[in-house]
């Protein structure tokens, strides 16, 4: 039997393969050499404004109050290029939305009003949620109602988000700006003397283009949403050309000469990143998806797929006043390659550290695995006119075709995973156990597959009975049928 290897971690492997079908469609389908992202560029029809000129916004934090978090699901006039207006939909009426912080073990209701004219769908991204309260794509709330989403919480701490999950229309709503961070603290996260504070900051990367008007471009074949899809050209996934951290494009931060703890979120739609720094700075990182590493790990780059998060620690305490650090995409060039900018502007007295012992980990045990289900995700092969397109699917199965499998609540089971072209894999419940780095286990709820790439993970089923959805997180994909439901019994 194999175990997760340590590729399942660090994701380097894969080759640049498609199937035929893939290719007769052409090669606006695909950027980079097989390690970049998939889908088409949508050029925006606005001038962009030059890098690194914005201050970067800090979302408004919320914590409950007896338990309770208030959103609004609305319309919302704000300013994301300098000196235009766009629209978006948002909670509470900004994009990204609020940042959540709540804390592991202490249940917490999310209370949304849906203030929109069409429907909604609030899925806490990583959560180990009740059935009815995940965010099925069907159980929608719809305009002028008051839906309460009650998530136990009863998990690690974690960088988690919350986002749209609409059926058939995820991929327009969070590109209009449904979504936001939700932390989840603990008392052994807190006890780790971590940055803090305002040094603790969330940093939502995303890409977008721009309409003539500013609006966020999206190319929905029906606008009126009459019909569900993408134009044929972005069935492979939608890519922007301009990027986007909390909201503001190329944004720069200010920062003390001191250790800074950033939790980063790639939003994105279809496009993939390798985070770099300049300036000899690295990323520390010190936790993934779903919490806590072992022990940090220091690395020069960082790979990000759709939903992906990493939890970092970037140090500028040596750098002297006046200096900038860029963080750049190594997978693109042009606007796409660049992110967002650091700039020390001032010495600072630190008291934070990053610990050699993280957490601990409960390595899982192959041989205790009940069953093992390859799972292959790729575009049907006679690309069945379904939404605009060929269907995406997983084992040649869609939604509307029953449940892919019944998983039985307290086992443990291995899934080896499959695949055509990129794609970033969610399921919803359950976490994946890989191997981390110095060969420790870590846990996450997304991994990405590169172009016929093979992965291995080990999923323990706990948590809830009921039904639930698996699904490739370029939104393009999962609204266009790579998105299908197991039952836990």
């Amino acid at each position: 039997m194999m175990s997760p290897t340590r590729r399942t971690f660090l994701g380097l492997s894969g080759a640049a393969a498609v199937t035929a079908v893939l290719a007769a469609v052409g090669s606006d389908w695909f950027t980079g050499n097989g390690t970049g992202s998939h889908g088409a560029l949508l050029p925006s029809r606005v001038p962009l404004p030059e890098p690194f000129t914005t201050a970067l916004p800090i979302p408004r934090e919320i914590t409950p109050t007896d338990g309770v978090v208030d959103l609004v699901a609305r319309r919302s006039a704000v300013e994301v290029l300098p000196g235009r207006t766009t629209e978006i939909l948002g909670y509470d009426g900004t994009f990204p939305g609020p940042t959540i912080r709540a804390r592991a073990g202490e249940p917490l209701r999310v209370r949304l009003r849906n203030e929109l004219d069409l429907d909604t769908v609030l899925h806490l991204h990583g959560g180990v949620t009740p059935p009815e309260h995940d965010g099925y794509p069907t159980d929608v709330v719809v305009p002028g109602t008051v839906r309460d989403y009650d998530y136990p919480l009863g998990q690690r701490a974690a960088p988690l988000w919350y986002h749209d999950h609409a059926m058939d229309f995820t991929g327009p709503n969070v590109y209009a700006g449904l979504a936001g961070m939700a932390l989840l603290t603990d008392d052994e996260e807190e006890a780790l003397g971590l940055p803090s504070g305002e040094r603790d900051i969330p940093l939502v990367i995303c890409d977008r283009s721009f309409d003539a008007d500013g609006a966020f471009a999206y190319p929905l074949i029906d606008p009126s949403r009459g019909r569900p899809g993408v134009e044929l050209r972005y069935h492979g996934g939608l890519l922007g050309d301009c990027v986007l951290v909390n909201g503001a494009p190329w944004p720069v931060l200010e920062v003390d000469a001191a250790r800074y703890r950033f939790r980063l979120l790639n939003a994105s739609n279809a496009r993939r990143y390798e985070l770099a720094l300049d300036q000899g700075a690295t990323f520390t990182q010190v936790g993934t998806d779903l919490g806590l590493l072992e022990k940090p790990w220091v690395r020069s780059t960082l790979p990000l797929a759709g939903a992906e998060r990493a939890d970092v620690v970037v140090d500028f305490s040596d750098l002297p006043v006046g200096t900038e650090v860029t963080m750049t995409n190594r997978l693109d060039g042009g606007g796409p390659g660049q992110v967002m900018r650091f700039r020390v502007v001032r010495t600072a007295s630190d008291d934070s550290r990053v610990p050699d012992r993280l957490s601990t980990i409960e390595r899982l045990d192959p041989g205790a695995v009940a069953v093992t289900r390859d799972l292959h995700f790729a575009l049907g092969p006679t690309g069945g006119a379904h939404h605009g397109g060929g269907m995406w699917n997983v084992n040649g199965i869609t939604f509307h075709d029953g449940d892919v499998f019944t998983s039985r609540l307290g086992t443990l089971e291995r899934w080896r995973l499959t695949t055509d072209v990129h794609h970033p894999i969610h399921a919803h419940l359950v976490g994946f156990q890989v191997e981390g780095p110095d060969g420790t286990p870590a846990w996450k709820d997304t991994v990405d597959l590169r172009p016929g790439d093979a992965r291995e993970v080990l999923v323990p089923i706990e948590g809830y009975r009921g039904q639930y959805v698996l699904h490739c997180h370029n939104l393009e994909h999962e609204d266009m049928m790579m998105m299908v439901h197991f039952s836990v019994a």
